[in-house]
């Protein structure tokens, strides 16, 4: 049985991969705000930006922790396909989520139903991720743990959800986001703790690449991305800006005429 250290860094990993699934859940409830607040092709693209905002955040979030995670033993390295193919997982079914509950008519049912899909997908992304893994021996899950880090992710999905239909505020979305960083961060160590690996140790290289080339720079390309949006989001004047200062231009206009 080989040691797991879920922390190489000590907390650097876990601190930053909690800071990115919250700038992911503030920035996608932010855009889900916005989209309520439109209509036809704005609204699409609203949702579109707020599913991408977070399946990019809870995507970075799982591989920034992946960087702290070692075993005793053996190297490891990552399936570049399955890798990808857990970021597009994540996209998708967050995307599904996300407009299900943005174009439907009943919001109870679309919550239900959106919670469930993005929370499943969720947890897809997460054990897509783990079987990217590639090291010396086999890996073993225990199965309530398995069981109970789903669970959380549909709660947190459902929960994510529903704070994007029913909190406006930018206060309360940033309490909202900081509550959802955590439970992502749950889902993916309670996910993480299932896991055991009986170490096979062997002198033959390892397909795949390691984590400082290929996750290491996806994961500061998609931070990136999360930055840039959250500034053009939080620069972009939202809808009732734009009618206060419609409203507000009106008159100035009917004196020069």
């Amino acid at each position: 049985m080989g040691h797991l250290d879920h922390a190489a860094f000590g907390w650097l990993t876990p601190a930053l991969s909690y800071a990115m699934a919250c700038i992911g859940a503030a920035l996608g409830l932010r855009c889900t705000v916005r989209a309520l607040a439109t209509t036809g092709r704005a609204r699409r693209n609203w949702l579109i930006t707020a599913a991408s905002a977070i399946g990019t955040g809870i995507w970075t979030m799982h591989f920034v922790a992946m960087l702290g995670f070692r075993v005793n033993g053996t190297d490891i390295r990552y399936d570049v396909p399955l890798t990808i193919l857990s970021l597009v997982v994540a996209m998708v079914v967050v995307c599904a989520g996300v407009f299900a509950v943005g174009y439907s008519k009943d919001r109870s049912r679309a919550l239900l139903l959106g919670g469930l899909t993005t929370g499943l997908g969720v947890a897809s992304m997460h054990y897509l991720g783990m079987a990217a893994v590639r090291l010396h021996g086999n890996v073993s899950y225990d199965p309530v743990l398995v069981g109970l880090s789903i669970v959380i992710a549909v709660v947190a999905a459902t929960a994510a959800l529903w704070a994007g239909l029913n909190i406006k505020s930018p206060l309360a979305v940033t309490l909202a986001s900081l509550v959802m960083g955590a439970a992502v961060s749950s889902m993916h160590y309670s996910g993480m703790f299932a896991v055991s690996v009986h170490v096979d140790p062997s002198g033959a290289t390892l397909p795949g690449a390691t984590a400082m080339q290929f996750i290491f720079p996806l994961a500061v390309g998609l931070g990136s991305y999360l930055f840039i949006t959250s500034a053009f989001v939080a620069l972009s004047p939202s809808a009732d800006e734009r009618q206060a200062s419609a409203t507000a231009q009106r008159p100035v206009e009917g004196a020069a005429h």
